[in-house]
């Protein structure tokens, strides 16, 4: 890890394997803000009176919300500050509801050196069920020659 804080890890401290983790509880303020933020204000997020006559019994959280708690890890914590964010494929697999404590979680699967780049299993879990899955890459810098 870099000795400047506003540096996360560089490329050749990265290990397959490693990983980190951190848990949100999903508020409706989290829902109206992220809507306010990303324009998506379709009912089954904003709406409980529309939301309940759905499948999903009431409002869900947008998945792209929940998608950004995996962001959060990659550009603050691993790699963290520096680390360019370059693709990233995911599964929404349930839906995720107001009151929901998600816990996101990035863990190193490849390293290229040569390409400076990091392949990273990410996935999204309430409770013991994985609501989002899919894979993160991220470019990474070498630690500079002094």
């Amino acid at each position: 890890m870099s000795s400047d804080p506003r540096h996360g890890y560089y490329l050749e401290d990265m290990k397959i394997g490693m990983f980190h983790e951190v848990s949100h509880t999903v508020t409706a303020k989290n829902v109206d803000d992220f809507a306010r933020i990303c324009g998506d204000y379709n009912p089954i997020h904003m709406d409980e009176d529309y939301a309940a006559k759905t499948p999903f019994g009431g409002r869900i959280a947008h998945g792209a919300l929940t998608a950004s708690y995996i962001s959060a890890i990659l550009g603050n914590d691993l790699p963290g500050p520096g680390a360019i964010f370059m693709t990233l494929e995911l599964k929404f697999r349930a839906p995720v509801r107001i009151g929901d404590t998600v816990v996101a979680r990035a863990e190193v699967v490849e390293i290229n050196d040569r390409r400076g780049k990091v392949a990273m299993k990410v996935q999204c879990s309430v409770g013991d069920k994985v609501v989002v899955k899919g894979m993160a890459g991220v470019m990474v810098e070498k630690r500079p020659v002094d």
